[in-house]
């Protein structure tokens, strides 16, 4: 398996330092990344040309002559190296090609139950995934990376899902492992709501440090962007909501075993039961939205009171996090402003002032898109590291040098 700390313990390239300065795709000349950095224009040269070998940076238009020779650019090459960016729902599978922005190339998707299990889960992941890097008319030596969004508790540093209560099989099993062994190339692993909050910031809010997503769908979670960093906490699962107890539900079990939490009340199924026990004849989640979106009093009420639970968790959320914004995903965001209007009027109603003033609760921009993006975005953060850039030259300058 490769080892995506590793990197971390080497002493820096210095190309990785100039790489940093190129990511925000702005194109430069020598002349100023010398000037920047300080450094000679032979070393700023040396270490361009190792950039450009690994498909990280490439030439651009030149830049305007101020008399004499016109200066060339570089710039970073967004469209030669890329991520493979995997989406695993509950019932679905999702896949993207990315470019190094975190822009999906191309794409593909099928409906398999997480249920199944990692055999045959994986197994599609890997098939589809090479057919899908050849659709984008690349190769598996162009993939820098690989990241995915599982639908249950992830031990961030293994990879590992841990007691993940809708996937069956999956415990502690080795996902990072098993595509590594297929594609030889880092592969981070983290859960669907924490790659839903980078997807989300990324697409929608790039200028905010402080954000909370939470996903309501089959369950209830939230992934926590405070200071620009995703928060995973010490055994990763900061965020996880959908298990804190509210008081109207005092008497409801839920299947972690104990009763009263948020996603017993609130989440998809929840509305579901809750409304089929009212004799409203629905199958699914999508079922509840689409009469909420027809003006079914019951439903409509059902969903507003489920934003209102919501927004008791979430204001002592507000309370410890003070996010800039608080975004509602997942299939049962469908629903639109009587969800959100049942969150907004518990939390604007009872957290400090100061903490709402500027505070904005809002519909997801990126959608079921969210979570794909992340998974890419998750990638590109990893492979585009100063540690994991250090760790490329340095192997690039292995292989170029004379065998002794």
């Amino acid at each position: 398996m490769i080892d995506i700390s590793r990197g971390d313990a080497l002493g820096s390239s210095g190309a990785s330092d100039l790489f940093q300065i190129l990511r925000d795709g702005r194109s430069r000349t020598r002349t100023e990344l010398a000037n920047l950095t300080g450094l000679a224009r032979s070393t700023i040269a040396l270490r361009i040309d190792s950039l450009v070998k690994l498909g990280l940076v490439g030439p651009t238009a030149d830049a305007p002559s101020t008399g004499g020779r016109p200066s060339s650019q570089v710039a970073l090459a967004t469209g030669m190296k890329i991520v493979l960016a995997v989406d695993i729902g509950a019932s679905h599978i999702r896949l993207a090609v990315s470019d190094l922005t975190g822009k999906p190339l191309h794409e593909t998707a099928t409906e398999l139950a997480v249920a199944e299990g990692p055999d045959a889960v994986l197994g599609w992941v890997v098939e589809a995934g090479d057919a899908l890097i050849r659709q984008s008319g690349r190769s598996v030596a162009d993939l820098l990376a690989i990241g995915v969004g599982l639908p249950g508790p992830v031990e961030y540093s293994s990879g590992r899902p841990i007691n993940p209560p809708i996937m069956p099989g999956w415990d502690r099993f080795d996902v990072r492992g098993t595509l590594d062994a297929h594609f030889h190339v880092p592969v981070l692993v983290d859960n669907d709501v924490n790659i839903s909050a980078l997807g989300e910031r990324e697409t929608a809010w790039p200028d905010v440090d402080h954000l909370i997503f939470v996903k309501v769908a089959t369950g209830i979670g939230s992934g926590v962007i405070s200071g620009g960093i995703l928060q995973r906490g010490a055994q990763g699962i900061a965020g996880d909501i959908g298990h804190v107890q509210v008081p109207r539900g005092v008497d409801v079990p839920c299947h972690c075993g104990n009763r009263g939490c948020l996603e017993a009340l609130a989440s998809g199924p929840a509305l579901l039961s809750a409304l089929r026990h009212l004799g409203l004849d629905i199958d699914s989640n999508q079922g509840v939205v689409d009469l909420v979106k027809h003006g079914n009093l019951e439903a409509i009420q059902a969903v507003r009171q489920a934003g209102r639970d919501l927004g008791q968790v979430l204001t002592a959320c507000v309370s410890l996090i003070n996010p800039s914004v608080i975004v509602i995903g997942g299939s049962m965001a469908q629903a639109g402003e009587q969800l959100i209007a049942g969150v907004r009027e518990v939390v604007y109603t009872r957290s400090m002032p100061l903490a709402t003033q500027h505070l904005q609760i809002v519909q997801s921009g990126a959608g079921p898109d969210a979570a794909v993006i992340g998974a890419g975005i998750l990638a590109i953060h990893h492979a585009l590291s100063p540690a994991r850039v250090d760790a490329m030259v340095l192997d690039l300058m292995e292989s170029a040098a004379p065998a002794k």
